[in-house]
């Protein structure tokens, strides 16, 4: 990460690679974790000279990139949008900041950028409680809420009403919007998901539980119903179901899930599995192709990192932010 940060503090997927504020946030809470505050301080003050003046980022979407060849992503740029998901993780990265520091003065200077962007966020939400998936989505044919983003989402709220709160400028309505949120993805499957069938996704599964959204027996019914769907023993958390690649990061997120269930002994085992992903300098590949038995594709994305980084944390709690990510008010 240290390594791919550029001059301005952004930090892309890996270098000439595509850029957005989740997953560049992911990273900011990694490196302050990783004890260097300076690079992480960089990257939060990116944030703030990125954001548009509307409240969110146009963020690239690196999940669209070709391959180059075979086990190569390609160094072009990817499609972009005013992504909703990744405006509202602006929230976890400034709360994380001031648990893992302690220090309201440090972290009030982003409360504005915070602010913006979650009045942005719920802009675009429905009156049914679900979220937009994008600005330039919304109110379109495209318009869809997506059961991952929002799970995310829903924690990102959770993090920006602490803050408020910490701040000293109290957001009911975003509690609201939070209530809201949190029961569509409850009680109402049909309002996530209309324009594409993503139930397949490992993301889609554990984020509403990751998220906090959903809790209780209820979570854990969950979890155990995807089980065999979405994990490999032994490897880890398959991207997709019904194909055979394991991820680091969805396994990291996996694990953080674990965590906040109360299966800490669960997620220590899955997080262990994740040893034989790394390079000989001890960096994550992105992920394992376990019917070929082969690394894919031959990338390090940052945020992977970051993923494993956060993961361990919440397991053997080593920072005062060990359990932002999987504890839930």
């Amino acid at each position: 990460m240290l390594q791919t940060q550029g001059a301005d503090g952004a930090i892309p997927w890996f270098e000439a690679g595509p850029w957005d504020p989740w997953n560049h946030g992911e990273c900011v809470m990694a490196l302050a974790v990783a004890g260097e505050w300076d690079a992480a301080r960089s990257g939060l003050d990116c944030l703030a000279a990125r954001q548009g003046a509307d409240g969110a980022w146009l963020g690239e979407y690196g999940n669209m990139l070709p391959m180059a060849d075979r086990l190569h992503m390609a160094r072009v740029r990817p499609p972009a949008f005013r992504d909703t998901n990744f405006a509202a993780y602006c929230a976890v990265v400034v709360w994380h900041s001031y648990v893992l520091t302690g220090d309201a003065a440090l972290v009030r200077p982003y409360w504005p950028m915070v602010r913006r962007a979650i009045d942005f966020v719920l802009s675009l939400q429905h009156e049914a409680g679900d979220i937009s998936w994008s600005a330039e989505a919304h109110l379109t044919s495209a318009d869809d809420a997506v059961r991952a983003g929002c799970g995310s989402i829903h924690k990102s709220l959770e993090c920006a009403l602490r803050l408020a709160e910490l701040m000293g400028e109290p957001q009911p309505r975003w509690a609201e919007a939070k209530a809201r949120l949190g029961l569509a993805l409850r009680t109402q499957p049909g309002r996530f998901d209309r324009t594409a069938d993503r139930s397949g996704f490992a993301m889609d599964w554990y984020y509403p539980m990751l998220g906090g959204a959903l809790a209780g027996p209820a979570a854990l019914e969950r979890l155990d119903a995807g089980w065999s769907r979405f994990v490999e023993p032994g490897v880890g958390c398959r991207c997709v179901a019904d194909q055979p690649w394991a991820t680091v990061a969805e396994t990291c997120e996996l694990v953080m899930t674990l965590v906040a269930l109360g299966r800490r002994e669960q997620a220590v085992e899955v997080l262990t599995w994740q040893d034989a992903h790394r390079d000989g300098d001890g960096v994550y590949w992105m992920g394992w192709q376990f019917q070929e038995a082969i690394i894919w594709p031959e990338e390090r994305p940052t945020w992977t990192q970051a993923a494993a980084i956060l993961a361990h944390d919440a397991v053997y709690d080593l920072t005062p932010a060990s359990q932002v990510l999987v504890s839930h008010g």
